[in-house]
């Protein structure tokens, strides 16, 4: 049973070598523990840090990618590798290494493939008010849209079997945390949470520049993904609101058209009416080939699992540059 301790980073050559010292070097039921550092375009000596630090294994990206690229890199790294567990931390040591074997957990004990650390976002005492409350409201419309009972939604530091990594397939371009959830539970994928503990604050966050980015950021992830998940759901809601906005532009019509038997006015209203009416169809039919799409979205990520094990069966490298530790040389 080996497990790999993925770390994507963007120039963390200040804080790499305490998140890698806190990691554990020994866990009951498993034969290895590697590290893998994602570098994603770092500028500064994050790369040197990590040979220094004595990192199983480095996968550079020449530009930088995202953190839902990087991640994705790194699945693809860690399978290629050997891993039957993957675990996803931060780089800069925001998660207790020693709760990686809880995470695990878990998966060895066959009772989930796929396993997310709850931070108990209410007693982390550098995060706001404001900001609790948000990932709070956050997770719970998470929670609502995947049908999963996971609390903390956002949180980074995660365990994957070999088989839920194998399914998962994030196209996201700038969060991975709330696709995987939706997706795992669109997909049945067999998820628990555990409690984790965190370290104190290292620096600030580099996804968010303030309250207001990170609510429309994540908003908009959330609505875009589930859209991608549920078409037809989403547009058949707007489609109704049009078409009750559509009803009530031609209330004055008909009212005075049924009670005073006047037929003649209200122009203005019937073209509104005329106008949302359409727009409700339109958007209905919207949903109907979006649905179609998500059925071929679905027979398309069943094709990419499939390439995914065939590549492993015909012992095919990652797709990007992967530096190996014994011998310093591309994987």
């Amino acid at each position: 049973m080996k497990v790999i301790i993925q770390i994507p980073c963007l120039n963390e050559e200040a804080t790499l070598p305490a998140t890698l010292a806190d990691l554990p070097r020994a866990i009951e039921g498993v034969d290895s523990i590697e590290t893998l550092v994602i570098d994603d375009g770092s500028t500064d000596a994050t790369v040197e840090v990590a040979r220094e630090c004595g990192v199983d294994h480095i996968l550079t990206l020449t530009t930088n990618r995202g953190l839902a690229t990087g991640f994705q890199a790194g699945l693809d790294a860690c399978l290629k590798l050997g891993a039957d567990i993957i675990v996803n931390t931060d780089a800069d040591n925001q998660y207790s290494g020693a709760d990686v074997e809880t995470l695990v957990r878990p998966i060895l004990e066959g009772r989930a493939e796929m396993v997310v650390g709850d931070r108990d976002i209410a007693a982390i005492e550098h995060f706001s008010p404001s900001k609790k409350a948000l990932q709070k409201i956050g997770s719970w419309v998470v929670r609502r849209l995947s049908g999963t009972e996971i609390t903390d939604a956002t949180s980074g530091f995660r365990a994957y079997g070999r088989e839920a990594a194998l399914q998962l397939m994030v196209v996201d371009n700038f969060t991975y945390t709330l696709e995987s959830l939706i997706q795992a539970g669109k997909t049945r994928v067999a998820l628990d949470e555990v409690p984790v503990r965190t370290n104190p604050k290292t620096r600030e966050s580099r996804l968010f520049d303030s309250t207001s980015g990170y609510v429309s950021r994540n908003g908009l992830a959330i609505l875009r993904i589930y859209t991608r998940y549920e078409p037809l759901k989403v547009f058949s809601i707007l489609a109704l609101i049009a078409l009750i906005a559509a009803l009530g532009a031609w209330t004055p019509f008909l009212s005075d058209w049924i009670i005073n038997g006047d037929r003649d006015g209200h122009i203005q209203s019937l073209l509104l009416g005329a106008v949302l009416f359409i727009a409700s169809i339109q958007l209905f039919a919207l949903g109907v080939i979006g649905d179609l799409l998500a059925g071929q979205r679905v027979m398309t990520q069943r094709v990419f699992e499939r390439v995914r094990r065939i590549e492993l069966e015909a012992g095919v490298g990652p797709a990007h540059p992967v530096e190996s530790r014994s011998d310093r040389t591309p994987v």
